[in-house]
């Protein structure tokens, strides 16, 4: 995604004086951390469904924001977070009957062999806490992850997120592997991916690393947006239960039925983890996350090490969670994801065939990534990728960018996402390639 500095923004002429005066302010107040989208941030104050409202009152079509899951501000969300809010708020060490009615739901949704849930506030906290569950339960501390994955902000999490923080702040205990790239090289990444795994775990060893976890975005989001072959996936997972490790499959932007196939993104490969972790899509926005895990991996780790998250799991967050779930249920949206998924993935394909730029594009469900390349000019393909995505939002549809060369159109709507939307979508970016 296009970002701009407080500074840089402020300078910009298009931004009105309320946004600059905004700007200013929230440079002062935050700190130069909190970074903006777009060269002209935008000021939101409302959202419904998959549109979002300026102060102005102009409409955007969110083709991004996969947090807000099954709509931006649905109404069965607001009441049941409402209601609980006004009945009673607390945490999960007395006895509540509303955490137990949604840990057995969700619980519902997955494999069998997964039998408990545990509750965080962040997809950060639940990676974290399946990394210490890991590392306890197979004596290892190794991970491996691809090289440009971002699995959160925690010291652990972020160490594990070379998107954020690089390659070479990986701590050495670790290793990376490249991403399963089904397009560059003719998918070569994407057939070896199984082969660099068990190489990562055959140099863990050889350093006297004992492995413990493989951490995996089933939609390799950062990496730029890979759908890779399934064989090869549970290969790579049987080599590391094979090496003692455990699996764990971060469905923070890839499970809750985006990929239209189903609740979970792993289950397109056939893949059985040993942990699930997901975040604030479980809330539609509202800050949750959960590990869901094998019960004889934290058998040991209960009563030796011991989990408490003061807000993790409180009666708020379990009254969303269910609605989340019923609403994902009630109104088909996982259905909706993959009908929908196809009629858009198509639209976008016929973009590719009216625009030289578009070298590929990757679809499963409500999940796509469009490369953008210029001749072999790296920088100059992230240079297009970053204008056509200031262009959509100034035409009124947000999206973002990805990949470790910046040249991948992110695309990620909420799930009611409907085929006149898809429409809008790629009318506008029509539009914003035509200028390449």
């Amino acid at each position: 995604m296009s970002q701009s500095s407080p500074a840089n923004a402020l300078a910009d002429a298009g931004a009105s004086a309320q946004e600059r005066a905004l700007l200013e302010r929230r440079a002062r107040l935050l700190g130069p951390t909190y970074r903006a989208f777009y060269r002209n941030p935008i000021h939101l104050v409302r959202g419904s469904g998959v549109w979002l409202y300026d102060a102005q009152g102009r409409k955007f079509l969110d083709a991004y924001n996969n947090v807000a899951s099954v709509g931006h501000c649905h109404p069965r969300v607001v009441e049941a977070l409402s209601g609980q809010a006004a009945t009673l708020n607390t945490h999960t060490r007395y006895l509540s009957e509303i955490i137990l009615d949604y840990a057995e739901k969700l619980l519902g949704t997955c494999l069998p062999h997964l039998g408990h849930a545990m509750f965080t506030c962040t997809g950060s906290e639940a990676n974290d806490l399946a990394i210490r569950i890991a590392q306890h339960s197979s004596g290892g501390t190794g991970v491996i992850i691809t090289d440009f994955a971002y699995h959160g902000a925690t010291i652990a999490t972020a160490q594990l997120s070379p998107a954020a923080v690089g390659v070479k702040a990986v701590p050495a205990q670790h290793r990376t592997v490249a991403a399963p790239d089904t397009f560059r090289d003719h998918g070569r990444a994407a057939r070896d991916f199984a082969k660099n795994v068990a190489a990562a775990i055959e140099d863990m060893r050889a350093q006297n690393i004992r492995p413990a976890a493989l951490l995996l975005d089933s939609a390799f989001s950062s990496d730029g947006i890979f759908f890779p072959d399934a064989a090869v996936m549970r290969e790579a997972a049987d080599h590391v239960k094979k090496a003692g490790g455990i699996v764990i499959a971060d469905e923070v932007q890839s499970g809750f039925g985006r990929l239209g196939q189903g609740m979970w993104g792993f289950a397109n490969y056939g893949i059985e983890p040993d942990i699930i972790t997901m975040g604030k899509p479980i809330g539609d926005g509202h800050p949750m996350g959960a590990v869901i895990v094998r019960p004889q991996l934290v058998a040991s780790f209960g009563s030796n090490t011991g989990y408490f998250n003061t807000f993790g799991g409180n009666p708020v967050a379990a009254a969303v969670g269910i609605a989340v779930l019923e609403v994902i249920e009630d109104e088909g949206l996982i259905e909706n994801a993959r009908m929908v998924g196809a009629y858009t993935a198509d639209l976008l394909c016929t973009l590719k065939g009216r625009h030289g730029i578009v070298a590929d594009v990757r679809h499963n469900g409500l999940y796509f990534g469009v490369e953008l390349t210029a001749e072999g000019d790296e920088a100059l393909a992230a240079t297009k990728t970053s204008a056509v995505v200031e262009a959509m939002r100034e035409d009124g549809v947000l999206i973002s960018s990805c990949g470790p060369r910046g040249n991948v159109l992110k695309i990620r709507p909420p799930l009611p996402f409907a085929r006149d939307n898809a429409e809008q979508l790629a009318e506008t970016l029509d539009r914003a390639l035509s200028n390449w």
